[in-house]
């Protein structure tokens, strides 16, 4: 039993946090059973309390039986990824059920969760609470828990489509079993965490720090500068740039892709002036294919540089063949200058639709977020070596 809560624990809070990230607020304190009370917007509302409950408190949810337990796909849902308690909805028999069902929980020192709503909100407002919660504590001798649920409405409302939005769970102070108040005063006492302030969101560090170091004028010097070293000699993309630090203020992508541009376009005529007086720049991770295949490009004009933006070769192959060949400067600027353009305009939309959706996961997981693009791209490039050999 403790593995699967455990299981179930860790498999929410991914859920979560993929789902717009989970903040959970408040002293969660262990031992004993204890009945959890929560307003209920959403089928968000279980994910996010499983996620939040440390998984030794065993929680279980008391849920609708003809709803969740009247067709097999639900009820296995339920049981196995929520171990719902199964409870009639009405005024004759519901009470006596609920007792049956969660009694034995209880004395296990499990949390039962309960939303005395009844049923989720379809306005973000809190209804009227039954009065099962609080005579179940009273009569089983556990705490109640009252807790604030934030977000989860605007993640998956009821009858609505999902959206990625920050969510909170806000834990109360317990209530003993001698001091548990009845229906209205639960409902107050949960209105009064939701009322406590907006809902909290994380933000990772790293994020914040690279919106920091690319803000203002830096932006377009660190454009700038990475564009001009790797059309030297500098073995990351330029494009890169967009992916590891544009994310983190999508506003600057542009400002980034044109002053990477105009790095690229410079770095491309010093390479060719210093490959015009034999002076070659280290180019890293670059084969004889490449440099064999930036030199037939070219022969036809600077106009072959078009070439650059889909073939693999790193625009500081095209550089040094410019200048090996004696292009003319300026129209070698002028070529670079659309293509490097044209693949930075390309580059920059792409990531602006991409990283929308996404947007609420990479503020969160920024960390994790640079060691996957990292990766990802240190595949690549391996692979595109490896085929120019």
């Amino acid at each position: 039993m403790a593995s699967m809560n455990g299981f179930r624990r860790s498999l929410w809070r991914a859920v979560c946090s993929l789902a717009g990230g989970l903040t959970v607020t408040g002293q969660w304190r262990s031992g004993g059973g204890r009945v959890l009370v929560a307003n209920h917007a959403s089928h968000a509302d279980t994910a996010a309390l499983l996620a939040a409950i440390p998984a030794r408190s065993g929680p279980v949810f008391a849920a609708a039986a003809d709803y969740w337990f009247d067709v097999w796909w639900r009820r296995a849902l339920i049981s196995g990824l929520a171990g719902g308690l199964p409870v009639r909805r009405g005024e004759h028999g519901g009470y006596a059920e609920l007792v049956e069902a969660a009694r034995p929980a209880l004395e296990a020192g499990r949390t039962v969760v309960i939303y005395p709503e009844g049923t989720r909100s379809t306005d973000g407002s809190v209804g009227e609470f039954h009065s099962g919660a609080a005579r179940l504590a009273r009569d089983c001798g556990v705490p109640i828990v009252p807790v604030g649920m934030l977000g989860t409405g605007d993640v998956l409302a009821k009858h609505g489509q999902f959206r990625a939005t920050p969510m909170e769970v806000r834990f109360g102070t317990p209530i003993g079993a001698s001091e548990v108040l009845d229906a209205a005063q639960l409902r107050q006492a949960v209105t009064d965490l939701l009322d406590a302030g907006p809902v909290a969101v994380r933000r990772s560090p790293t994020w914040q720090a690279v919106r920091r170091l690319i803000s203002g004028n830096r932006c377009i010097a660190i454009g700038f500068a990475w564009g001009f070293a790797e059309a030297i000699s500098w073995p990351i993309m330029a494009e890169m740039v967009l992916v590891f630090f544009g994310v983190a203020e999508p506003r600057r992508i542009p400002t980034l892709a044109a002053s990477i541009t105009a790095g690229s376009v410079c770095g491309v005529l010093v390479t060719s002036a210093l490959a015009r007086r034999g002076v070659r720049a280290p180019a890293p991770l670059t084969t004889p294919r490449m440099h064999a295949a930036a030199r037939k490009h070219l022969r036809s004009g600077a106009s072959g540089i078009w070439h650059q933006a889909l073939g693999g070769i790193p625009v500081k192959v095209y550089g040094r063949a410019a200048g090996e060949l004696d292009l003319p400067p300026v129209r070698l600027a002028a070529a670079t200058l659309a293509e490097r353009g044209a693949r930075m305009a390309g580059c920059a939309a792409g990531i602006l639709v991409a990283e929308r959706p996404l947007r609420p996961v990479i503020r969160r997981l920024y960390g994790p977020y640079l060691g996957v693009t990292a990766t990802v791209f240190t595949v690549t490039l391996r692979k595109i070596v490896r085929a120019w050999r």
